[in-house]
């Protein structure tokens, strides 16, 4: 596996495990635990472990394919941005339509607020991953 791949999946995956662990079971659990969706009380962690290795596996596989030019972290962002947009119609939009959440319009806000920083994070984590796809 290429140098860039690797990064670009832990560029991903760190920073999705400590912000998603600590968003939704430390600082907003009892936010998340009032809209009566997460109804499992003791999370099977690897398979959510695994759900993000798989989407890191996806993206990093996918970005060069986006990028072009220009710069790492702008492209990278952008590709982030783009990814966390559709990521985000598919966990929340489309589950919203179908699950029963005690307060819709603050799970689309907070679920929203969580993937833009996800997103705004960790692409710019992979398009510097990729810094030097130019030249490969």
């Amino acid at each position: 596996m290429r140098k860039g791949f690797v990064l670009a999946v832990l560029g991903y995956l760190v920073p999705t495990f400590i912000l998603g662990a600590s968003w939704h079971f430390l600082f907003f659990k009892e936010l998340y635990d009032s809209f009566g969706i997460y109804n499992r009380p003791d999370p099977i962690i690897p398979l959510g472990f695994g759900s993000m290795l798989i989407q890191g596996l996806v993206l990093a596989y996918l970005y060069p394919f986006y990028f072009r030019s220009g710069n790492p972290i702008k492209r990278g962002l952008q590709f982030g941005l783009i990814m966390g947009l559709f990521l985000f119609s598919v966990s929340t939009i489309a589950n919203t339509a179908k699950i029963q959440v005690a307060n819709t319009g603050l799970w689309l806000l907070i679920q929203a607020a969580f993937h833009l920083i996800q997103f705004g994070v960790t692409g710019p984590l992979i398009g510097l991953a990729y810094r030097k796809l130019k030249s490969e």
